[in-house]
């Protein structure tokens, strides 16, 4: 009798909880995957038997990952060196709460402070949740700080009570709004997908990572660009095939009408409305834009 096949192993996949989660999961949502999250449970349900969804606050998750707990994990690079774990990271995921920009981790006092420099805070306390990178950065720079210590969140409100902080930001409207002022980055960091070695090395779980990075990258890509497809007189295509992005390749196909033919190209999405207007002034006509859940 023919041998049953081998089943496939089950990934336990980490998903941060918090301020990442709802980006987390209409990534996985525009990748193709279908999460169903209970307010109450940590374990979400996915619709794919070879994944299992556990959920994790960012800040511990590379240490879950190193330990073999999950094989794999959503999390910021900066947590990874917090908690100096030693995981495989794959690759870089760009999305994030609020902008597809990298956080930075900036080191700020308030506007009325005379600080203008790190090496000002010599003998001073910093108040901050990245406190393994904060101490390596001041003795990377040689500035003898009496204290790092730990903030449990809300650290802009401290900034008046110690001599500086150590805080994350995207936009920097939360430093502005509390008239706090930077005056360095210490760390820029963006979110990766981190892997367990032994994971890594298991080839059907290899796979089926692979293949999970595939979608999700193509997610992340899709999110960022537009489709167009537009109708041109055979007379002006030309003219419009020079307004559009050089590096793309635009898919031309006759009409019914011989004197016509139909244009399709994807292009980055912040183009678009000033491409839209040069288009219509090109002769184009019936121009249809469209979103992308994926471009691989």
């Amino acid at each position: 009798m023919p041998s049953e096949p081998k089943p496939q192993p089950v990934l336990r996949i980490g998903l941060p909880k918090g301020s990442l989660q709802d980006a987390t999961i209409d990534l996985f949502a525009r990748a193709g995957f279908k999460i169903r999250l209970n307010d109450r449970s940590y374990f979400p349900s996915i619709d794919d038997a070879e994944l299992q969804l556990i959920m994790f606050r960012a800040q511990e998750m590379s240490r879950y990952v190193e330990d073999g707990v999950i094989d794999l994990g959503i999390t910021g690079h900066d947590w990874v060196l917090e908690n100096q774990s030693d995981v495989h990271e794959v690759c870089e995921l760009s999305y994030s709460k609020s902008t597809s920009k990298p956080a930075r981790w900036v080191l700020a006092v308030p506007d009325e402070s005379p600080v203008t420099k790190p090496e000002e805070l010599a003998g001073g306390i910093i108040a901050t949740e990245l406190v393994n990178v904060t101490k390596g950065y001041f003795a990377k720079r040689q500035v003898p700080v009496k204290k790092v210590e730990f903030s449990w969140g809300a650290t802009e409100v401290k900034a008046r009570l110690v001599s500086a902080i150590v805080d994350i930001t995207e936009t920097g409207s939360s430093l502005r709004a509390n008239n706090l002022r930077v005056i360095d980055t210490i760390l820029t960091s963006t979110t990766r997908l981190v892997v367990n070695h032994g994971a890594w090395q298991e080839p059907a779980k290899r796979q089926k990572i692979e293949d999970l990075v595939l979608l999700l990258t193509g997610a992340i890509e899709g999110k960022a660009k537009v489709g167009l497809k537009m109708n041109v007189p055979r007379g002006r295509l030309d003219a419009v095939l020079k307004l559009l992005p050089a590096e793309q390749s635009p898919t031309v196909s006759p009409l019914a009408d011989e004197k016509w033919v139909a244009v399709e190209v994807v292009v980055e999405g912040h183009t678009e409305r000033e491409l839209l207007p040069q288009l219509v002034r090109g002769g184009a006509t019936g121009i249809i834009t469209y979103s992308l859940n994926k471009v691989i």
